[in-house]
């Protein structure tokens, strides 16, 4: 089974490889650990600075992921991708790993404090940001593989 993983090293996101790899250990799992760092969208020293820096946390988180899953014999690759998240993460389970099951963390961002029923669109948009987030809501639409929402605890 070749699973994708959307990975940032945040506690929501460990604990999501450590469940996944939990409930699918069985199955001999193949995980594909997918980081994104968001391209800045104005290039000037200070955010290419900001940029490079993203990329080698990203680097060391994926790092410490890959060490875990060898500790459990858990077969493991992993990919740093460069832009919008979403975007990137959805071009990655369609055109590069083709997984069998995309996992995902919820994070749990709390919406802004405005009218929800302004329109019927804002309502399901917003609805959608407070359920699974805004990278889970936009990828719950889009890909074609299985995808697993694993909630924060």
């Amino acid at each position: 089974m070749n699973i994708m993983i959307a990975y940032d090293g945040s506690r929501n996101a460990r604990l999501a490889l450590a469940q996944t790899i939990t409930m699918f250990r069985a199955l001999s799992p193949r995980l594909t650990l997918v980081a994104v760092a968001e391209n800045p969208r104005d290039i000037t020293s200070s955010n290419e600075d900001l940029f490079q820096e993203e990329v080698s946390e990203l680097k060391g988180h994926l790092k410490e992921a890959l060490e875990v899953c060898q500790s459990q014999g858990v077969e493991t690759e992993t990919m740093l991708l460069d832009g919008d998240a979403r975007k990137m993460l959805l071009f990655a389970a369609e055109k590069k790993v083709r997984p069998d099951m995309l996992v995902l963390a919820r994070h749990s961002h709390e919406p802004d404090g405005g009218f929800i029923a302004r329109s019927l669109t804002y309502f399901v948009d917003e609805l959608d940001y407070m359920t699974f987030g805004s990278v889970s809501s936009f990828l719950a639409r889009r890909v074609q593989c299985p995808l697993l929402i694993l909630p924060s605890r």
